[in-house]
Parts: C-alpha cells; sequence; structure tokens
C-alpha cells in the first residue's frame, strides 16, 4: 500500500557493483508475469532473498535497495511483478475480491517460486507492506518452507488508521499529480493498479478484514519492521505479529521513518536486515 508520501523517484545510474540482472517473463497460469534475477559475483546457488513489492509497487519502484541487500549478504535475490502491476499482465479496473492477498500468498506465490526452481528452506522472503502481508499468508499456509521472513509496514488486520491513509491516497490520485507519477511504473496498469488496490481498502466491508488467526502457523524466524510514522498502521501490528507467531520474532521500529522504511531509512533498514539473514543462515 502506498499513496500519500509516496517517493517516486528514480534513483538515475546506482552503482549495481558486482550484482548482475537478469529480466524474465512468467508464465503462472496463462497470466503473464514480469519477474528479475540479482546475482552477485561467483554466487550461483545458495538461499535466495525474494522481494514481494507493496500494494502500488513493481520492480523498479524498490529502487537500489535488493542489489545493496544482496551486495551486502552475497545472496542471489529474486523480484517478480504481481498481475496488474509494472509490466505484468492488467487486472480489470475497481476493487479486488477481498481475499486477493490470501490468494497471492497461498496460490499465486508458490507457483512463481516452482517456476524459477526456488525449492523450500531455499528462501528468505522480504515483502514491502501488502508483500509484507503476502509473505505472513505463504509462512503461515507453508510453515516448513521458507528459511525466515522480513516484513515492512505489513497488515494483519485494518485499523482506522489505515483507512484514512488510503482516504488521503485517494484525495492524492484526484487532485495531485498521483496518477502520472505512478504511470511511469505501470504504464497503462496504472487504473487498475490503484483502485484494484485502493477501492478494495475503502469497502466497509473490508473493515474486518484480519490474518491474525493464521499468525500461529508461522514457525520460521521474523523480523518485522514498522516505521514510527506509519501513515497506514501502528505499532499494535508489529505487536499482534510477534504475539501471536509460533517461531522466533523480532520487531523493530524505525523512528522518524513512515510507511517505506527501505528507501526513508534505507542503511538503518540495510544494516538490521543484514544482521538479521546472517543470524538466520549462521543458526540454520
Amino acid at each position: 500500500m502506498t499513496g500519500k508520501g509516496l517517493d517516486t523517484k528514480d534513483p538515475g545510474d546506482s552503482d549495481q557493483g558486482t550484482v548482475s540482472v537478469e529480466d524474465l517473463d512468467l508464465d503462472i497460469g496463462g497470466v503473464h508475469l514480469k519477474g528479475r534475477w540479482l546475482t552477485p559475483n561467483g554466487v550461483d546457488t545458495g538461499p535466495v532473498l525474494v522481494f514481494l513489492h507493496e500494494g502500488l509497487g513493481c520492480i523498479r519502484m524498490w529502487k537500489d535497495f535488493p542489489e545493496r541487500l544482496c551486495r551486502a549478504t552475497g545472496l542471489r535475490g529474486f523480484l517478480y511483478e504481481r498481475q496488474g502491476f509494472g509490466g505484468s499482465d492488467p487486472i480489470p479496473v475497481g476493487p479486488r475480491p477481498f481475499d486477493y492477498l490470501h490468494v497471492e500468498g497461498e496460490q499465486v506465490l508458490p507457483q512463481v517460486l516452482d517456476q524459477v526452481g526456488i525449492r523450500p528452506r531455499q528462501h528468505i522472503l522480504i515483502g514491502h507492506s501488502d508483500g509484507g502481508t503476502i509473505a505472513l499468508l505463504f509462512a503461515a499456509a507453508r510453515p516448513m518452507e521458507p528459511l525466515a521472513a522480513i516484513t515492512e509496514a505489513a497488515h494483519v488486520f485494518v485499523e482506522d488508521v489505515t483507512i484514512a491513509g488510503v482516504l488521503d491516497a485517494k484525495t492524492a490520485w484526484e487532485t495531485t499529480n498521483l496518477r502520472d507519477r505512478l504511470a511511469r511504473y505501470h504504464g497503462e496498469n496504472v487504473d487498475g493498479a490503484f483502485h484494484g488496490w485502493n477501492d478494495t481498502w475503502r469497502r466497509s466491508a473490508f473493515k474486518g478484514w484480519t490474518m491474525v488467526d493464521e499468525l500461529p502457523d508461522i514457525r520460521c524466524p521474523l523480523l518485522v519492521i514498522q516505521g514510527e510514522e506509519d501513515e497506514y498502521g501502528t505499532q499494535m501490528q508489529v505487536e499482534e505479529i510477534l504475539r501471536w507467531s509460533s517461531g522466533p520474532a523480532e520487531g523493530l521500529m524505525i523512528p522518524n521513518c513512515a510507511h517505506i522504511p527501505h528507501l526513508q531509512a534505507k542503511d538503518s533498514v540495510l544494516g538490521a536486515m543484514g544482521e538479521f539473514i546472517e543470524r538466520v543462515l549462521h543458526q540454520g
């Protein structure tokens, strides 16, 4: 999820160092999705960092953060764009089914991992916002498969502040150049991407959405990150994940940071993720 506070500036020609980039096309049940491999030089095996974008995100909107984390950890990375985002196939304009996050986490993500050859116990999920929720849903449905999961600004239930942030994003869509800025990343998908997120979360019946009951099924280590000034959620999201998940879990609240920690507090997040990943691999 992203609207207010959206960072849509390109990073320019950032130095990718020793990380090579390979774009690819996926076919998931007849739906075309865009993917990307990030490979540090000399690395062709071992665990993979799987990046899951936010509710208005795509590969390019991660900026250079995935490359930096792959370079710091010496691990390969894989990113893909869900249907309706970036260069992947479109979705109809309008609200999505209430279970769309469950579908992505429990049905689509397993197919994507299988198609690109990422096997169980060989991946660490890194999800931002909707992507964080999708990572948690996958980990709950397949508790023995991920080595670990890292979330940023994930939602496990809907708060009043969440709805207020969504409404602010709708106002920005209608009164600012937000559509044009997002169109740089989503092209013809831009209307479906925005309304598929915003219209869904604004529906009154969606206020009752939750995945808290599924959190006890999560057994893998978790790092749960959130900005203290997140315009879409409070510390209660982190507390619920830590309280109910069954595996080792640690939370990180970042001061002076809103909804996009990997861009708004890049160095802090990079360090925290790197240290967590090192502990997971060492303990495993």
